[in-house]
């Protein structure tokens, strides 16, 4: 993205957001630097899966369990009630995940503040973990096993993005949820990466979001796939657009912490 085609205002914006998805890269290739990234990963399972959640819930389809593993991997049971239900809920992990990192660029791009979408974000893992997590899966008995990590987890995760809303600077907020929502788009794509190369005909019968859709539908997994991929990727090309676009300010709103004055 050349910073000569973006609008004057939103320069320093997408220079924060370089910076962020130029650090996820590298991190990709220092060693043992997955400690780091690992809390970030876990975000982003919440994230995948409270897309499952959602999905559920808006089609009426009862939702029995959500799980996250150690090894990063979640797990959400339900019970899809219609054909369309089971589209949007296979649908809703990977293509939420980016969806999710999409509106925090724009929430950003439109001046909400980094610590009010920070505490949403907090208030929505929460919930997940709460309801969801703990109290679904204890009503139900399902994956009981994996309830102790998922509530430790979530309620860590939840109490750290508080912490950075509540005690980081707002230049340092603001960078930290250009950080969330690379991670959120970058790891959607890369799951989606995973998954396609398991769906090729050289797997054998791995379970995945697009393996459910092949079941209930009779149509290959890698249709699925790289349809997901092409809606990941269409939604981010709106909300780079939308980020890097004029940006038509409320007399009451106030500049971005690291905006740079006019002119230059």
């Amino acid at each position: 993205m050349r910073l000569t085609n973006v609008a004057a205002d939103a320069r320093p914006q997408v220079r924060t957001l370089l910076i962020a998805a130029a650090l996820t890269i590298a991190l990709w290739f220092i060693p043992f630097a997955e400690v780091l990234t690992y809390p970030f990963r876990l975000f982003v399972t919440f994230i995948h899966e409270g897309g499952h959640v959602l999905a559920a819930l808006l089609t009426f389809s009862h939702v029995q369990s959500l799980s996250v593993s150690m090894d990063g991997s979640g797990l959400v049971y339900a019970s899809p009630s219609s054909w369309v239900s089971l589209l949007l809920f296979s649908s809703a992990g990977y293509v939420g995940a980016a969806a999710f990192g999409a509106l925090l660029l724009i929430l950003i791009r439109r001046a909400v503040a980094a610590r009010w979408v920070l505490m949403g974000s907090a208030a929505f893992i929460f919930i997940l973990t709460v309801v969801f997590g703990l109290l679904k899966p204890t009503w139900n008995g399902s994956e009981l096993s994996k309830v102790p990590f998922t509530v430790i987890a979530g309620a860590a995760i939840s109490l750290a993005l508080v912490a950075v809303a509540r005690y980081a600077s707002a230049r340092v907020a603001t960078f930290f949820v250009s950080f969330l929502a690379v991670q959120c788009i970058l790891n959607a794509l890369l799951d989606l990466k995973t998954v396609f190369f398991l769906s090729t005909p050289l797997a054998h019968n791995i379970h995945t979001d697009a393996k459910n859709m092949s079941d209930a539908t009779y149509i290959p997994q890698m249709f699925w796939v790289i349809a997901w991929i092409g809606l990941s990727v269409l939604i981010l090309s709106v909300a780079l657009r939308a980020y890097s676009n004029n940006c038509k300010r409320k007399e009451n709103q106030q500049d971005l912490p690291f905006e740079e004055p006019l002119g230059v």
